[in-house]
């Protein structure tokens, strides 16, 4: 899963960035309304707990986070939103899983679209490549703030199934349903986290070169700025040289 970590990395280099820009605040209400569709009680809905522990570390404020879980809900208006996962390729023959939140698949589906064959992609059929992703709950930390004992010892046994080098972080691996678990533990141990949210993991990774690594790159970030876009996930291996220029 090294291909992963590449990306942990390279998105949470990003995520700094797109904070700045108040997109995260988009993408963790929408996360919010999306999970609170499944109960309102973060208590007895493990993804809503860590859907409200994500917006609080990008400072969405306490007023969002109730109103989000409230459109969730059905309490306020505001909260028809389909949760979908497209499929597509990307330059190099890379597989992508796009993870939208949209109130019109329609209009959704077509920006998807326009955006992978504006950069060098293509939408697939269903099932095309997702059998090449796998579920999990993935947590970051800061490297520089913690050993590798550290995490590995606490992360373990909270549940945990592995902990990796991705560059700048630590990535923590968990089963779908551990994800919560997994993070409270820690989060009770006093373990800073910069995320913990449910990821694909390539089970099979795609090398590419330089040209390929610079053209996907531009079609992620071109997808990423669109609003109803919540992540993007590929199988590609980026050269080492492309993931010191990001």
């Amino acid at each position: 899963m090294a291909g992963h970590s590449k990306w942990a990395n390279i998105q949470h280099r990003k995520g700094r960035q797109d904070a700045k820009r108040g997109k995260q605040f988009t993408k963790a209400a929408k996360e919010i309304i999306i999970a609170a569709k499944s109960g309102g009680d973060p208590v007895g809905n493990p993804r809503l707990r860590a859907a409200i522990a994500a917006a609080k570390a990008v400072n969405l404020p306490r007023e969002r986070i109730e109103n989000a879980i409230k459109k969730g809900t059905g309490e306020l208006a505001g909260g028809d939103l389909s949760e979908i996962f497209y499929e597509g390729y990307g330059p190099g023959g890379t597989a992508l899983i796009i993870e939208v939140a949209t109130d019109n698949k329609n209009r959704t589906v077509a920006e998807v679209r326009h955006i992978l064959s504006k950069h060098g992609g293509a939408m697939g059929e269903s099932g095309s490549v997702a059998w090449m992703f796998e579920r999990k709950g993935v947590i970051t930390l800061e490297k520089d703030r913690y050993a590798e004992d550290q995490i590995m010892e606490a992360a373990l046994e909270a549940g945990a199934e592995d902990v990796q080098d991705a560059g700048a972080l630590w990535e923590v691996l968990t089963g779908p349903a551990d994800l919560a678990r997994v993070r409270d533990a820690l989060e009770a141990a006093s373990f800073a986290m910069e995320s913990a949210e449910l990821s694909m993991i390539p089970s099979t990774e795609n090398p590419v070169d330089l040209e390929s690594g610079r053209k996907l790159v531009r079609l992620i970030d071109a997808l990423e700025e669109n609003d109803d876009v919540q992540n993007v996930h590929s199988n590609a291996e980026l050269p080492d040289e492309l993931v010191s220029e990001l």
